[in-house]
């Protein structure tokens, strides 16, 4: 089995800290290799995998602003498709764009859909819906006009994330710093239960950034700390007693929310998009609608066990049962296609 991966090129494949397609494309990638299955990775040059790597762009255009984007991720796209007829299955991880280059091939192609970032890219999905086979990331994050091969929920590598019984006592806001991700609300909350809260992520939006949280740091009491890797992620996600997912937005899945319990850190979330496919309520974490039942869930923290939230994510959201669903999407789609020629 030859299975081409596309990866986004905004950021290394896996990512140095922000990258959340990137990091489930290079789970997904390391996994299949572990598995003897002859992968090629199509991302920046300077990723890191154990497939074969193929790139035009040297680095991510996120972190090298010389490069024009569209530019390079026609060239990327293309590199694939040129020789596309050399692989049994192509997996696109880049969004909407490579299908518009499906019908160029017989090669059957998978697209994994990481949510919809306006209602405006539907037409794209539409166009190519009996050629594409879809796969939604939660069944919260789909469309009613598009056919779907599956949900496959993303899964993460257990042994980054270090289980940690006794907590230390701060809050943790841990994404984007956008009004979608409720940056302002997560403070809100904090400043109510009067407990440290320390916020990390990538500061999207500037102007919310200068407006709601700025005028809010204080040492102690209201921290940013910016956008961390791997290692200061597990400290981080340990030591919280929980992390706060104030999220304005449908959200198609969250890999902090799974990164938290990993860690044993329960999630207390907006109740929107995908959230109640990855939380149980009262058990891992709490469902929430507002600031009010935010704070409330702060205080019921203690009739969580930490172990719970770890146990969860060991039974739902290994890296290892994703790798097997797709296996299963992929030996499908090869065995249909073979049987249609």
């Amino acid at each position: 089995m030859r299975i081409a991966l596309l990866s986004p090129i905004a950021w290394r494949t896996p990512p140095r800290h922000y990258g959340p397609w990137e990091n489930v494309v290079s789970l997904l990638t390391e996994g299949l290799v572990h598995r003897g299955i002859d992968v090629t990775l199509f991302a920046t040059g300077d990723s890191v995998t154990g497939a074969t790597l193929q790139s035009v762009c040297a680095k991510g255009y996120e972190e090298d602003t010389g490069i024009i984007p569209k530019v390079w991720e026609c060239l990327h796209i293309s590199a694939l498709f040129e020789q596309a007829e050399q692989f049994d299955l192509i997996h696109n991880h880049f969004d909407y764009l490579p299908l518009s280059y499906s019908a160029m091939t017989a090669t059957p192609i998978i697209s994994t859909i990481h949510g919809f970032s306006s209602p405006g890219i539907l037409p794209v999905y539409e166009k190519y819906n009996t050629r594409v086979h879809y796969v939604s990331i939660s069944d919260a994050d789909r469309a009613a006009s598009l056919d779907y091969l599956a949900t496959v929920h993303h899964g993460i590598d257990l042994a980054q994330f270090s289980f940690q019984a006794e907590p230390e006592d701060y809050l943790l806001f841990f994404g984007r710093i956008h009004k979608d991700k409720g940056a302002r609300e997560a403070i809100e909350i904090a400043k109510t239960c009067e407990i440290k809260l320390l916020m990390a992520g990538i500061v999207q939006d500037e102007s919310y950034f200068k407006q709601y949280v700025e005028p809010e740091l204080a040492p102690g009491k209201i921290e940013f700390i910016g956008s961390v890797g791997p290692e200061q992620r597990d400290v981080l996600l340990g030591g919280a007693r929980a992390l706060l997912h104030p999220i304005f937005f449908n959200e198609p899945f969250g890999l902090s929310v799974i990164e938290s319990m990993a860690c044993g850190t329960p999630v207390i979330a907006f109740n929107r998009g995908s959230m109640p496919e990855l939380i149980e309520h009262g058990r891992n974490g709490f469902l929430v609608d507002d600031v009010a039942q935010a704070v409330a869930a702060v205080g019921q923290l203690s009739e969580l066990q930490r172990a719970d939230c770890r146990q969860h994510v060991e039974q739902f959201f290994s890296v290892d049962r994703m790798v097997d669903d797709y296996l299963k999407l992929y030996r499908q789609v090869i065995d249909k296609t073979t049987h249609s020629l």
